[in-house]
C-alpha cells in the first residue's frame, strides 16, 4: 500500500467514526422516529447505571456532550443537511441529562423520559433559540436544554408530590 493510499484510508476511517458515533452506531438510520428510538435506546442503556453517583453521571453526560458535539458537526457536514434526523447522539445526551440524579424508580425515570421527548419535540423557549446555533453545538444544545427541563420538572413533581418519586 502506498503512503497516499494509507492517508486516504485513514481519512476515510476518521470521517466514518464520528458518523458512527453521531448516528448511535447506525440506530439513527431507522426509517421511523429515529429521535424517539435514540431516546429509548439511551434510556435502556442508562438503566444499568441508574445507581451511579450524580457526579459520575454528570461526568458521563459532559464527556458524551463534548464527543457528540464534534461527531454531530462532522456528521452534519458529511450528510450535507442541517441537524439530520439520523444524528441521535443529541437524544442520547439529552435523555441522560433528563435522568441525571433522578430517583432510580420506575415513575420518575419514565416521567423524565416522556418529558424529555415532549420538550425535545415542542421546543419551548430557549430550546427553539439554541437549536439555531450552527454546527454540532446547535444540534447538541437543544436536546441538552430539553433534558434539563425534563429533569427540573420531575424534581418539581417530586417536591410537590413526594409519593411520586418513591
Amino acid at each position: 500500500m502506498t503512503p497516499s493510499e494509507r492517508r486516504a484510508r485513514g481519512r476515510s476511517l476518521s470521517s466514518r467514526v464520528p458518523l458512527l458515533v453521531a448516528t448511535g452506531f447506525h440506530l439513527g438510520r431507522v426509517p421511523y422516529a429515529p429521535g424517539t428510538v435514540g431516546s429509548l435506546a439511551a434510556f435502556l442503556l442508562f438503566l444499568p447505571f441508574r445507581h451511579l453517583q450524580w457526579t459520575v453521571h454528570l461526568s458521563i453526560v459532559a464527556i458524551l456532550f463534548a464527543v457528540g458535539t464534534y461527531a454531530a458537526g462532522t456528521a452534519e457536514r458529511a450528510l450535507g443537511a442541517r441537524d439530520p434526523s439520523a444524528v441521535i447522539i443529541d437524544e442520547i445526551v439529552g435523555c441522560w441529562a433528563a435522568l441525571l440524579a433522578i430517583p432510580p424508580h420506575h415513575a420518575p425515570l419514565l416521567s423524565a423520559l416522556a418529558l424529555f421527548r415532549l420538550f425535545d419535540i415542542w421546543k419551548p423557549f430557549p430550546i427553539d433559540r439554541v437549536q439555531s446555533v450552527p454546527g454540532g453545538w446547535g444540534i447538541m444544545l437543544d436536546d441538552l436544554v430539553a433534558g434539563f427541563y425534563a429533569n427540573l420538572c420531575v424534581r418539581l413533581f417530586g417536591w410537590w408530590l413526594p409519593g411520586l418519586t418513591n
